[in-house]
């Protein structure tokens, strides 16, 4: 058994082994070390997309919620009797539990995670339906909503059980 210099980070390792175990660089001795770099690179297909929607629903919680808020206390002073700060209060804490359920089931095999994501989504979009009288802002938060869930569904579709 040889030791072999990795060309990445000069630690060496078994020239038996298929990449190098601190860095993961491939054994450029081994004929199907090609391989390893492919499989990594097909996990997920839709992982960097859940992660990207995941984070902006985060992003988008933390507006919603300030939003909301600022129209909860513009209805509390004009008693108008409005009730759209609370629902948009509801939609943001939608918004969140989706993006955070997406972003911890975004490389899963498993079908669950984006069905749970899509049901928090479109729950969110659901609780928009006859709003924005007063303010036109719920709607929009709704049409976003419903779009990010069908995204999720799509991915869960899409999603093949490993073999």
């Amino acid at each position: 058994m040889a030791l072999i210099k990795c060309t990445e980070c000069g630690k060496e390792y078994s020239g038996n082994a298929d990449s190098c175990p601190n860095c993961g660089n491939p054994n450029p001795d081994k004929k199907d070390a090609k391989n390893v770099i492919v499989v990594e690179k097909t996990k997920g297909v839709w992982s960097a997309g859940r992660l990207t929607i995941g984070i902006i629903s985060i992003l988008l919680f933390v507006f919603i919620s300030f939003q909301s808020c600022a129209v909860g206390l513009s209805n509390s002073l004009e008693e108008n009797g409005e009730s759209t700060g609370s629902i948009g209060l509801f939609v943001a804490i939608c918004v969140l539990v989706a993006g955070i359920v997406g972003i911890c089931t975004r490389n899963s095999k498993s079908k669950v995670g984006a069905i749970i994501t899509t049901v928090f989504y479109w729950l969110g979009a659901i609780l928009t339906i006859g709003t924005g009288d007063t303010y036109g802002d719920l709607p929009i938060w709704g049409v976003i909503s419903f779009i990010f869930g069908l995204v999720f569904l799509i991915a869960a579709i899409k999603t093949k059980k490993e073999k």
